[in-house]
């Protein structure tokens, strides 16, 4: 299960010429700060396992609850950006955000490989989204199903650090994390045509990623 009851999603992808920059900053500044921030519990990125998933990476960050994400602490961090993170974002490209409530989340743990599916849902049609991310995370080899609905106001907020920035797309309403011991196991996992029965819109925009960094709970020091 996830650790809390409210995540930040990110997708992104970054210039070639900042990659090295990119994992620099993300593993030794980023990261440790925005899971220093009270409330929020775990960060991990990931990676892209084929040319078919994009953007290249993406980061979820794990926390108590949504007023976690609307609260003070976490919009000082958003309007106070290190030179770091002013420097490196500014080569992100393709990058979409999402703030985002967890609706249902089961398995017994993480995953070395998350395939994520973003796609837009009425409320009236989650009901079987979630009977279907539920039975997601009883397949073989998958640790953990997680539906999660974006709040877009706060995903729409611009503050300092987005500021200008062109490369931010509108969030998916809804989307859905699978875990799974390795990549295969995710094949076949919530077909795009067994989401359209259950009621969910497309396009459904399909990655399958590999676990490449995790964070826990750490106290930071800009």
């Amino acid at each position: 299960m996830l650790a809390g009851e409210a995540v930040v999603a990110i997708w992104n992808g970054i210039e070639p010429e900042a990659r090295d920059q990119f994992y620099d900053w993300h593993v030794n500044e980023h990261m440790p700060e925005r899971v220093g921030i009270p409330g929020f519990r775990r960060g991990r990125r990931y990676i892209a396992t084929d040319a078919a998933t994009s953007p290249e990476f993406f980061t979820l960050y794990e926390a108590d609850a949504m007023p976690v994400l609307q609260g003070a602490d976490y919009a000082g961090r958003l309007n106070d950006p290190t030179p770091g993170t002013r420097a490196t974002t500014a080569k992100f490209t393709d990058t979409f955000r999402a703030l985002s409530r967890v609706l249902i989340s089961h398995g017994p743990g993480m995953g070395g490989a998350m395939l994520t599916i973003r796609f837009e849902c009425d409320e009236p049609h989650l009901i079987a989204v979630r009977a279907m991310v539920r039975a997601a995370s009883q397949a073989r080899r998958v640790t953990g199903a997680h539906l999660c609905r974006a709040d877009q106001a706060a995903s729409l907020v611009r503050t300092t650090e987005t500021k200008g920035r062109a490369d931010i797309q509108p969030p998916p309403s809804c989307f859905i994390m699978v875990e799974a011991t390795d990549a295969e196991a995710l094949t076949d996992i919530l077909l795009d045509r067994a989401l359209l029965g259950a009621g969910a819109v497309g396009p459904f925009v399909r990655g399958v990623y590999r676990l490449e960094y995790t964070r826990m709970k750490t106290a930071f020091a800009p």
